[in-house]
This record gives C-alpha cells, sequence and structure tokens, in this order.
C-alpha cells in the first residue's frame, strides 16, 4: 500500500549515536519517510531501532549526522520538532494513581490547549478509542491493552504531523495486541498523519506498515515494501535440515544448480529460495542427490526468512 499523499515527513541523513564507552547505537543511517505513510524499524532487540527513536523525538541527542522532522531539525530546533509529533514508548508514561480523564487534561496543559479546546479534544479521542467506560477510573485499574489505548489517544492531543509508536504491543496478551494493532490501523484515516512504529513481530511490519527499513546492528541494510521484500526470495523456499557440515552441502547445491547466490544456512538448516522452479521439482532433485536430510519441505518465504538472509541473525535475537 503506497502512502496517498506528497512530500517528506521525516528526513535523515548519516545519523549516529555513539555512547560513552565507544557504544555505537546507530551508525549512520540515511531515511526518508512520505507525509502519510505508515513506516516501520523492523529488527531484534538491540538494533537500533529506539535509539533511532529517541533521536527523532529529541530525547536522545545525535552524535553525527542530520535529521528533520516535519521540516525541523531536531538538533538545531527541537522545540519545533517536538511540536510536530507525539509519541509513545515502550515504557508506561500516564500517572497510574490518577484517572485517565485527568491524564489527558495534565498532558493537554503541558499542550497549552486551552480548557475547553482540550475538552473537546478529549471527547473526541475517548469517543474514538473506546475509552467511555475506562476514562474515569484510576489508570492502575487498566489492563495492558487498555492503558495502551490511553497512552496513543494521550500522544494525539496535539493532533501531530508524525507519530512516534516504540514497539506498541510488546508485553500483551494476543486479544489486546490484536485491539492494538486494529487501533493504529485505523490511525491511516487521520488525513496526512505519519506513523513510524518500531517492531520485531513480523506480522505487525506486514500487516500496518506501507515500507519497512529493516535493521541490523545499528544499520538500515534494506528498506522496501513487505511485498517487494518477500519478492527477493520467490514464491517459495525449500528448507532443508541436514546432518554434518551445513557450509560444504549448500556448496554442494550451488555446484548442482539447486541452489543459488541467495541461499543461505541457519545453524543445521539450509533456507534455498526458488524462482523459477517449482519446490516440488527441486525437493524431488535434492532428496535424489543422496545428501544426508533429516527433513526437507517447501513454504512461503516469511519476513523472518528476508531478515535472516541479510544479517544471518534471527528478529528473535
Amino acid at each position: 500500500m503506497e502512502p496517498t499523499t506528497t512530500g517528506t515527513a521525516i528526513e535523515v541523513r548519516q545519523l549516529t549515536k555513539t555512547y560513552r564507552g565507544g557504544v555505537e547505537a546507530v551508525k549512520g543511517i540515511d531515511l526518508d519517510v512520505a507525509t502519510g505513510e505508515v513506516f516501520g524499524l523492523l529488527g531484534p532487540n538491540g538494533a537500533g531501532k529506539s535509539t533511532t527513536v529517541g533521536m527523532l523525538t529529541t530525547t536522545i541527542t545525535p552524535t553525527s549526522g542530520r535529521a528533520r522532522l516535519a521540516g525541523h531539525d531536531v538538533a538545531t530546533d527541537p522545540l519545533a520538532a517536538r511540536a510536530a509529533s507525539g509519541v509513545v514508548f515502550q515504557e508506561a508514561v500516564v500517572d497510574r494513581s490518577l484517572t485517565g480523564r485527568h491524564n489527558l487534561r495534565v498532558h493537554a496543559r503541558l499542550w497549552g490547549l486551552d480548557a475547553a479546546a482540550a475538552g473537546r479534544r478529549i471527547d473526541e479521542l475517548v469517543d474514538g478509542f473506546a475509552l467511555g467506560a475506562l476514562i474515569d477510573r484510576p489508570v492502575q485499574t487498566y489492563s495492558g491493552g487498555e492503558r495502551r489505548r490511553l497512552e496513543i489517544a494521550r500522544s494525539l492531543l496535539s493532533d501531530p504531523a508524525v507519530l512516534f509508536l516504540d514497539e506498541p504491543t510488546v508485553g500483551l496478551d494476543p486479544r489486546f495486541r490484536f485491539e492494538i494493532l486494529d487501533l493504529i490501523a485505523g490511525l491511516r484515516a487521520r488525513r496526512g498523519m505519519t506513523v513510524l512504529l518500531t517492531t520485531h513481530y513480523l506480522d505487525e511490519a506486514e500487516q500496518l506498515c506501507d515500507r519497512l527499513a529493516i535493521v541490523f546492528e545499528g544499520r538500515i541494510v534494506a528498506v522496501d515494501t513487505p511485498a517487494a521484500l518477500l519478492a527477493r526470495l520467490g514464491r517459495e523456499v525449500v528448507e532443508l535440515r541436514v546432518e554434518g557440515d551445513v557450509h560444504a552441502d549448500l556448496t554442494f547445491l550451488r555446484t548442482k544448480g539447486l541452489a543459488g547466490p541467495d541461499a543461505f544456512a541457519v545453524g543445521g538448516t539450509l533456507r534455498v529460495p526458488l524462482h523459477d522452479r517449482a519446490g516440488r521439482d527441486v525437493v524431488t532433485d535434492i532428496t535424489d542427490l543422496g545428501l544426508p536430510v533429516r527433513a526437507i519441505t517447501s513454504r512461503a518465504p516469511t519476513l523472518d526468512d528476508v531478515y535472516l538472509q541479510l544479517t544471518g541473525a534471527s528478529l528473535a535475537a
């Protein structure tokens, strides 16, 4: 799905972050996110996703490089950049002792909304996020999913041009996770708003995002639509569980023309992307070679395959 509006909401050039002790969390990334786009940073914990969001939302100072948010430089004009954005961090930031409504009112005052405008905006968000039965209860009585809905509503009080969602469904059970995903999907209907989310969940990335940046060890290794990333591996992948030297077996399959340069090994498993041949034919040909194969199957590729092929590391890391 392509963004429906034009312009650039986020522009990043050679952005880096090195922490004390020489730890390089982000290593010179370039990124452009279109206005109205839902864009994902996909990678495991520690890949640099949250640090990138921290720099874009002015809570972390970049070491070098440049980033512009809705036309405002995050380093030289942080107040304007912050005013153009809303953010939902991984950790809860609402006051659990206050009611949901009180939390929203406090946040509205921080943004300088007058009482009448704040009241109208809060009522609109309470209705839109189905918070009516919860809003006058202390937040400490909310479930994780209910609190997440409140946090997203809170982030929208200022009507931001860009909304950042950092691992928005981490720690939620399947039911509440589905509810939050459905809520986020509905945000694209808000005219002109850009959404950038970080995730290590494949289904979130595929379901929500117009485009993805695959992040590995502080670098972006690929950017494209979910469909285009999957198309790199063809229509099917043959997966073999082998005994012995998996890399020698991979080399052997390449010499026989049964594996291309994009085939790769993960532990004791070979994954062979297919492009022009049918999976059943390749399975038959590999079986006829007499390799010590414990299991062999063909299936559709996943974003996990794409990530593993590009990085050699698991998204579950």
